[in-house]
């Protein structure tokens, strides 16, 4: 029989990072934002009704020991006003206008407060990994099947941007510079850099950031693309990779965003 995990007495709250293929949490010590323990991963329900995922959520919670006061973060691939679930692109469609605050909260048994998922793995870049300390406007994006992105100004979420889908001579910037249509196409890496140029370009021109942290799994083979990016802005490589939605979920659940 599995050991349940012991959870130290620490300043932690717990992350739940929800996906199209997977559903992932573990306790986050605040201090750090390391994992305190190993994830705990359920596959996500194929019907993936609010109702089916809030119960694999509810049984990721469970596995551990957990303090009845340890601040819960969900993040869902969705983007998400006051708590309501403004349109679902991964899950259910019966996800469109539901509170997921609320759903989540009644599921297990305690306050919980959602994120989309691309805000909460920006934000815990800036609380803890690549961005950590800088100061001013940061763009995190995470190039994968689309773009996602989160902004953060002076460590202040602005939730919900995303500038994936900015339209750009003509077409939605994800259809062609996301890692997907790299593969789709069969892009050389300099074919493809000359691609994230000219959207870099873009995002650099509207918002005038300060730094730029690029993420996605494709990140882990940054060192063959993010030079050839011509761009002022600085650009780095996302630290905190699988791990980044739990973290920044389980960070923004914390009172106050304290550490």
């Amino acid at each position: 029989m599995q050991a349940v995990p012991t959870v130290p007495t620490a300043p932690i709250a717990f992350g739940i990072d929800i996906g199209g293929s997977g559903i992932k949490g573990a306790p986050v010590d605040l201090a750090t934002g390391n994992l305190l323990t190993e994830r705990k991963r359920i596959p996500t329900p194929e019907h993936s009704t609010p109702e089916a995922v809030a119960e694999i959520c509810e049984r990721v919670l469970a596995f551990f020991e957990l303090p009845a006061d340890t601040p819960v973060g969900v993040s869902l691939p969705a983007p998400i006003r006051y708590g309501e679930v403004l349109f679902m692109a991964n899950l259910h469609q019966s996800w469109k206008g539901v509170n997921a605050d609320q759903l989540m909260t009644a599921s297990l048994g305690r306050p919980v407060s959602t994120v989309n998922d691309a805000d909460a793995a920006g934000y815990a870049e800036v609380a803890y990994g690549a961005a950590r300390n800088q100061l001013g406007t940061v763009i995190v994006t995470t190039l994968g099947t689309g773009i996602g992105s989160a902004l953060i100004v002076d460590g202040v979420l602005v939730p919900n941007t995303e500038l994936g889908h900015l339209e750009i001579d003509g077409h939605d910037a994800e259809s062609r510079a996301s890692s997907a249509a790299k593969e789709r196409e069969g892009l050389t890496y300099g074919k493809w850099a000359k691609r994230l140029t000219r959207y870099y370009s873009v995002l650099e021109m509207l918002f005038s950031p300060d730094l730029f942290v690029v993420g996605g799994g494709v990140s882990r083979e940054h060192e063959e693309f993010l030079g050839l990016i011509k761009v002022r802005t600085p650009l780095v490589p996302a630290a905190l990779r699988n791990s980044a939605g739990i973290v920044g979920a389980a960070r923004l659940a914390a009172p106050s965003h304290s550490s």
